[in-house]
This record gives C-alpha cells, structure tokens and sequence, in this order.
C-alpha cells in the first residue's frame, strides 16, 4: 500500500455541522497523525489542521465528505513523498 502525508485545513463558519465534521474525523481516525483546532471566537469561526498519512484516494475522500458540509471548506496540502507499506 502507497501512502502520502498530507494537511487538511478546515475553516468552520457553521457550529451545527461540528458533530458530523468531528464523526467524519472518527471514521479515518486510523489515518490522522495529529489534529489542531484553534477558535477564533472574535469572528466565530474555528480553524482546524488535520495532519494525514494514508492512501491517496483516501485523503481525497475525506476532504471531500469534509467540504460538503454545510458552512465548512477544506484544502488539502500533499507532501511530494510517497512510503511504501507492506
């Protein structure tokens, strides 16, 4: 299997959509290296960095079940390496 590390970075204008944001996350929990989640309550957002090494078509799924949330956007950031697993 081909992995590559990549960002996720997550704007969340929408409050409502934090639990079905937070239940995709858990689906591809095996994926995520680390997660920063900074509110910015001065103009009541949340920004969110999720860090990722998986599979690439994985990587696209869950940025797009992510950015199909209503009042959330994502984008994605890949690294130029690819790692091998057996």
């Amino acid at each position: 299997m081909e992995t590559r590390v990549a960002t996720i970075g997550i704007i969340v204008e929408n409050m409502d959509s934090v639990e079905p944001l937070n239940s995709i996350l858990h689906d591809y929990g095996k994926y995520i290296i680390g997660r920063m989640g900074i509110p910015y309550r001065n103009h009541s957002v949340n920004v969110i960095c999720i860090a990722v090494d998986a599979p690439q078509d994985e990587i696209s799924a869950l940025s797009g079940k992510i950015g199909r949330l209503d009042g959330i956007s994502a984008k994605t950031a890949y690294s130029n390496v690819v790692f091998t697993h057996e």
